[in-house]
């Protein structure tokens, strides 16, 4: 018995070994063959060390990344949506978790950003870089309108301290820094009002200074900007992102043996892979494999926003090519791989995968990094201390009546293009005002909802596209009996819950359901496909309002993302 059972298990073994082997060698022979964009029923981490592109099938955009001993972190913008500037946190480049976000107020960049004023659409916080100097970590990012920022923090997951203004200026983005050897510092930033003419500023050693009276023109033209300097052996690399009509977005190089230049020499790293959706714009860093490789997103977007990839570096002649060579010296788009995790470190080892935080049951005094509200919040008008274990949003007027996109306080996060997404809300209506409205919504550059809403004391369903209403059935409490005393019943009122669905798939069309149970849903409304809009993908949401005063609430038990 004994011999026949280690003799199956090593034949076992055997079979796994060399279908790991297989499947390793299709990967490397299929890396260059398209996949058709968006249909991918299998994304990051496959198993037996391997994974496929996308990693993030969600909007990460505008990401710069770098390594801090055996841990990595990148930062994504986040527009208008505070908190500001989410950082995630991988050990191998694939699996990755949110580590945070780094501004809490957005009300120190400007009060557009504000509740009061929500005027910002496709502004906020723009792309940016990460950097780790001298036992902290610094973040440098900019505003279109507002100008470039920096903070600082001892770890990614802060406290990170206020912010600092660098330049009150409009017209800039997509700035980079850095310190040499001897500690002195540059800043690099992109004038895009002014034909894309990128400069590099003196910058104070503490990060919160820069000179821009001495500033030296290092690029122009051809929409050149996503900057990232780094260094690799004597040299210094600017890399950047540039635009060709009928070409597209592709990634560029310039190189010096000075960190302040002369950067003469330039190279083009990639071709533009557009359908591939153009991956053009992220953070060069070298592996704990000891391998180079560029996280990205692709800058085409779509409904699902500038989703993330991980892309092989080659240092060819001293220059990074990107994605797999071709002939002429080029990279192009590379669809998996072997997931960059040191040799003598377990594939499956603990705590060595993350994934990115999803659902809530709001169990916690805080909100889960995962969520960033619509503008900044107007923080008394919700709470997850009133009502343990649930979330209460307080309703107020919108800036405009029955606008749900200038609605505050409307709680959202990223959605992910996966083959079944299904995101079920429960909520609790029974503390719904007159003219109050609540519900589940997805938006971008347009929006729709399933939700209800209280008029003459009573409550109905209503499905909303774009501000567009169409009423459903009359919602009507539920009551139950109760034993008060000798020879009494009483008849209370039950909390009156209902539950919001929205299910989709690759082809990113959502349906809405409801259901009064929390197991028998039915549908309501039409189908609604989700868009690209404002530099966004989708964002998924839970909403309340009042057009007519500043009352009422719905308190939500979980919100879960399966």
């Amino acid at each position: 018995m004994n011999r026949y059972f280690n003799r199956n298990r090593i034949r076992t073994a055997s079979f796994a070994v060399l279908a790991t082997l297989g499947l390793c060698a299709g990967l490397t022979a299929n890396a260059q063959e398209k996949r058709e964009w968006g249909k991918w029923d299998k994304w990051g981490d496959i198993g037996y060390g391997l994974y496929l592109n996308p990693v993030i099938p969600s909007d990460y955009s505008d990401l710069d990344c770098i390594r801090v001993g055996d841990d990595y972190y990148a930062i994504t913008s986040t527009f208008q949506f505070s908190p500001g500037m989410t950082i995630i946190h991988s050990k191998d480049l694939v699996n990755w978790r949110i580590a945070g976000n780094a501004v809490p107020d957005l009300t120190q960049i400007g009060e557009a950003l504000n509740w009061t004023k929500m005027d910002r659409p496709a502004r906020g916080i723009w792309a940016g870089t990460l950097r780790y100097h001298d036992g902290k970590f610094y973040l440098f990012f900019g505003t279109p309108d507002e100008g470039y920022f920096m903070t600082t923090a001892p770890r990614p997951e802060g406290p990170w301290e206020p912010l600092t203004c660098l330049l009150a200026e409009n017209g800039w983005d997509d700035c980079t820094a850095m310190w040499d050897e001897n500690g002195e510092a540059c800043f690099v930033g992109t004038c895009f009002k002014d034909n894309y003419k990128t400069y590099m500023f003196p910058m104070t050693p503490d990060g919160k200074k820069i000179d821009r009276s001495k500033g030296v023109l290092l690029n122009e033209g051809s929409g050149r900007e996503a900057n990232k300097l780094i260094k690799h052996g004597d040299w210094y690399y600017l890399v950047f992102s540039e635009h060709k009509n009928g070409v597209g977005r592709y990634v560029m190089a310039k190189r010096s043996k000075s960190m302040k230049g002369p950067y003469a020499e330039e190279k083009q790293l990639a071709h533009a892979s557009a359908d591939a959706h153009e991956p053009n714009q992220g953070g060069i860093i070298e592996g704990r494999d000891g391998k180079w490789y560029f996280l990205t997103h692709h800058g085409d977007g779509d409904w699902s926003g500038r989703i993330v990839s991980l892309l092989p570096v080659t240092w060819i002649d001293g220059w990074p090519i990107i994605g797999t060579l071709q002939r002429d010296g080029m990279g192009t788009m590379t669809w998996g791989g072997k997931i960059p995790v040191a040799d003598n470190v377990p594939q499956d080892a603990p705590g060595e995968k993350f994934f990115l935080q999803r659902s809530d049951d709001f169990e916690k005094r805080e909100l889960g990094p995962q969520w960033q509200w619509n503008y900044q919040p107007r923080k008394e008008f919700f709470s997850l201390d009133a009502r343990p274990g649930w979330l209460v949003l307080n309703a107020f007027r919108p800036l405009e009546k029955n606008k749900l996109l200038k609605a505050g306080n409307t709680l959202t996060q990223r959605s992910f293009r996966q083959a079944e997404n299904e995101v079920i809300v429960k909520m609790d209506i029974s503390n719904m005002k007159n003219g109050q409205k609540a519900g589940l919504c997805h938006f971008s550059g347009s929006h729709s909802a399933i939700g209800v809403v209280k008029e003459g004391g009573n409550l109905y369903l209503e499905f909303r596209h774009n501000d567009r209403v169409e009423r459903g059935i009359e919602l009507h409490p539920a009551f139950r009996q109760k034993e008060a005393g000798q020879d009494v019943v009483k008849t209370i009122r039950e909390p009156m819950l209902i539950w919001f669905r929205s299910t989709w798939g690759l082809d990113g069309e959502s349906h809405y359901s409801y259901s009064l149970d929390g197991e028998s849903f039915k549908p309501f409304g039409r189908p609604y496909r989700l868009e690209w809009g404002n530099y966004r993908g989708d964002r998924i949401g839970i909403y309340t309002f009042n057009d007519d005063a500043d009352e009422g609430f719905v308190s939500v038990d979980y919100f879960h993302y399966r």
